[in-house]
């Protein structure tokens, strides 16, 4: 049986939860994360197997245009969670939350997370930092929400870092991560996202963590990796950091197939001797 049949073969799965997220950690189960910001790509990533589905902030430099995550709104982040939750996936949906939708208090962070959930139909929600967010991320997981919790290589901070850089390079920011890390666990998060931190403080957080810890650009000891959907088909035309791994190169295939369809409109062979619908 070829790899493609499997993969139509493969039973149905179960809804994926958050606490069946943490007890992939306790089995020593590695943990598959993708972005997906529409329909078609949810439905897609959701039969190869992959178990969360993140609809991240990166819609903006992905999709939109923009140069960073920084413009992306909640109705933007809303918008793309109901396409990608209208999919009816087992795999869990995570919607991030934004720049500006949970930084201002408690409330509104408490707020925010209700509507993602609410009206997008997320099965949990995503926010930036440590310390300074968790007021935040305990009050969001007491109404009954899960939570994942994002350290490191934090993109909305992306002016105060000074650009995309790894972090966390010092001691004294190792253990301060680790602390934050703790912490977040102590608030009630049911994973953690890792991105642009040195490996070996990827491997000393995860083995002191009882949530599982997802990786991007933190090492291969992380208990899942997580991936922009768009670097991992070669969709992507922007930066892309060192650490993707292309796994096809649909850009090459696109650009071809619009450029047969130009040529074949130019000199009217298409639609051929088809008259109607």
């Amino acid at each position: 049986m070829s790899e493609k049949e499997a993969i139509r073969a493969r039973a149905p799965r179960a809804k994926i939860t958050a606490p069946a997220v943490v007890e992939m950690k306790r089995r020593a189960e590695p943990i598959v994360v993708v972005t997906a910001y529409d329909h078609p790509t949810a439905r897609i990533a959701d039969e190869a197997g992959v178990e969360i589905l993140l609809v991240g902030d990166s819609v903006g430099t992905v999709l939109l245009g923009y140069e960073s995550t920084l413009p992306v709104t909640m109705e933007d982040i809303l918008h793309h969670t109901r396409a990608v939750t209208r999919a009816k996936t087992a795999a869990l949906v995570v919607a991030d939350m934004p720049f500006m939708s949970y930084q201002v208090s408690v409330e509104q962070a408490v707020l925010n997370a209700g509507r993602l959930v609410q009206e997008g139909g997320a099965d949990a929600v995503k926010l930036e930092g440590g310390e300074r967010v968790a007021p935040a991320v305990r009050r969001i997981v007491e109404i009954g929400i899960p939570v994942m919790g994002h350290l490191g290589l934090t993109p909305q901070s992306v002016l105060a870092f000074g650009g995309y850089k790894v972090q966390a390079r010092g001691e004294a920011d190792q253990e301060r991560l680790a602390r934050e890390a703790r912490l977040l666990e102590e608030c009630g998060c049911f994973a953690l996202v890792l991105e642009g931190i040195p490996a070996r403080l990827g491997q000393a957080v995860t083995r002191g963590l009882g949530i599982p810890t997802i990786g991007i650009g933190a090492g291969v000891q992380c208990d899942g990796q997580v991936l922009v959907s768009h670097d991992l088909l070669g969709l992507f035309l922007g930066r892309q950091p060192k650490f993707v791994r292309r796994y096809a190169e649909l850009a090459d295939g696109m650009r071809e197939a619009y450029a047969r369809f130009v040529a074949d409109v130019k000199a009217r062979r298409f639609p051929g001797d088809a008259e109607s619908y």
